[in-house]
């Protein structure tokens, strides 16, 4: 018998345990009954940041952006579609480095957009720099394997 995965609903940060076999199957969270997979980013403050990073068994992208960055804004549609694509695989967090920046601070954000790549609670890739969907998601499938 298998280890169960453990799943942050992106609804309401509950921790959902499931096979790793239903996680294409359109599950829901126990708590809220809503979709855990919406294929779309995540727009997180720190404390939704540590729960999703810490308790997700899947990895975990997170793009660091600013709203006044240009890249931060050409690159969002691709983000919004490599979610669509990784998921149900891969989470992927958007963190505002103006209303975070205790979490900008921590990973030493230098520039932006930088994708920061998650597995186990622990930084396993980091990229600077804007990315189309397809770069995005070849990426992502070369450091998680």
């Amino acid at each position: 018998m298998t280890e169960p995965t453990h799943i942050v609903c992106p609804h309401c940060d509950a921790v959902n345990r499931m096979p790793q076999s239903r996680l294409q199957d359109a599950p829901t969270c126990g708590k809220c009954t809503q979709p855990l997979f919406t294929g779309r980013p995540l727009d997180v403050d720190s404390a939704r940041f540590e729960r999703h990073i810490g308790r997700n068994d899947i990895p975990v992208l997170v793009d660091f952006w600013a709203e006044w960055c240009g890249p931060c804004k050409m690159m969002a549609p691709a983000y919004a579609q490599a979610a669509g694509q990784l998921e149900p695989a891969v989470r992927l967090l958007k963190v505002d480095t103006e209303r975070a920046q205790d979490l900008s601070a921590r990973f030493a954000i230098r520039s932006i957009p930088t994708l920061a790549l998650f597995k186990g609670g622990r930084e396993i890739a980091r990229q600077s720099g804007a990315m189309d969907a397809v770069r995005l998601s070849a990426w992502v499938r070369q450091h998680i394997g």
